[in-house]
This record gives structure tokens, C-alpha cells and sequence, in this order.
């Protein structure tokens, strides 16, 4: 079925609602629960809604999830706030580097690999990728971005985040995935 424009822009603001409300939860459940890891699941919409409409769609709403982390990273300070929004104390204009762009491959990424991939297979891989593309351009953006800042310890930094975080996202995001698509897919049609 084809989309007419606002029937896509129903889309993107259904999806993006969810991104908030999951921003929201996830905030919420991961800073009071004293849990090891906290693990980034906003950009499961992102994901869903690259393999179901396009990769267009999902780098809107990739996009979307940028502004979602600098708007959060500015009115939420942490240590980690300047690494992704330069309005805060330390923040750089490259801080929208980090926050935008890796979100906007994270729409892309998982259509292709879906599209080039089995179908039951494909989604597993896709969820897989879409997280680890959010990991990797995240992560690789701070080492060159920000690697002075560290003095040297940022190797120890990502290895950490690397070895718990991303992990349990990429497991969690492949299986959700899964399990969320095909039951949109039907209602879709």
C-alpha cells in the first residue's frame, strides 16, 4: 500500500510518540533499578519502522531520535550530557555529530539488511545490525570527536560499554524485532 504524505506523517508521529514514551520508561526504570546495565531501546521504532516503510521513514525518524537525545541530554544533565548536546557545559557543535547521524543510519541500516537477507533471518539481523550501527557510529564518533577529553582513558570507557550495553541492546532489539514486525506487517495490509 502506498503512503500518501499525511498518512506518513500519521506514521512518523505515532512512532516518534512511542520513542518519547519509551525515553520516558526507560529513564525512569534504568536510573531508579539498581540494574548493571542500561541498555538503549529508544531506537526500536526507529528500526521497525525502517523495515516496514523505507528507509526514508527511518531516517526521518532516526533524525527525530537525534533531537530526541540532544532535547533529553540538555534538559537531563549527566556526566555523559555534552558528549551529545552542545547547550551544556563542555558541549561542542560536534555533539549534534554524535547525536544525529549515527541515529539517522540507524534508519537505513536494517531496511538493507533486511531487504538483502531471508525473511525470519532477515529480521533477526536487521534488529542486530540496526542496534549495532547506533553502537559503533555512537561509540566511534566520541574516539575521534572526543578522545581528548578522556586523557587516554577513553579505550578503557568504550570496552566497557562495548562488553555490557551493547550486547544486551543488540540481544534485545534482534528478538524484539522479531517478535514486533510481522505483527505489524499484517496489520499494515
Amino acid at each position: 500500500m502506498k503512503q500518501t504524505k499525511s498518512t506518513q506523517i500519521a506514521t512518523l508521529a505515532i512512532f516518534f510518540a512511542v520513542m518519547i514514551v519509551i525515553d520516558i520508561l526507560s529513564s525512569v526504570i534504568f536510573n531508579l533499578l539498581p540494574v548493571p546495565i542500561k541498555p538503549t531501546i529508544v531506537h526500536i521504532p526507529v528500526i521497525v519502522a525502517s523495515i516496514l516503510y523505507g528507509p526514508k521513514v527511518g531516517a526521518t525518524l532516526g533524525g527525530m531520535m537525534g533531537i530526541l537525545s540532544v532535547v533529553h541530554n540538555t534538559l537531563v544533565l549527566l556526566p555523559t550530557s555534552y558528549l551529545f548536546s552542545p547547550f551544556v557545559p563542555n558541549g561542542q557543535w560536534y555533539s549534534l555529530i554524535v547525536a544525529v547521524v549515527p541515529r539517522i543510519l540507524i534508519g537505513i541500516t536494517p531496511y538493507l539488511i533486511y531487504r538483502l537477507s531471508q525473511k525470519h533471518t532477515g529480521l533477526l539481523l536487521a534488529g542486530a545490525i540496526g542496534s549495532m550501527t547506533n553502537t559503533v557510529f555512537v561509540l566511534g564518533s566520541i574516539f575521534f570527536l572526543f578522545s581528548g577529553v578522556f586523557e587516554g582513558n577513553i579505550q578503557a570507557m568504550l570496552v566497557t560499554i562495548i562488553g555490557t550495553n551493547s550486547i544486551a541492546e543488540m540481544v534485545i532489539v534482534a528478538f524484539l524485532t522479531m517478535a514486533i514486525v510481522p505483527t505489524l506487517q499484517k496489520a499494515k495490509k
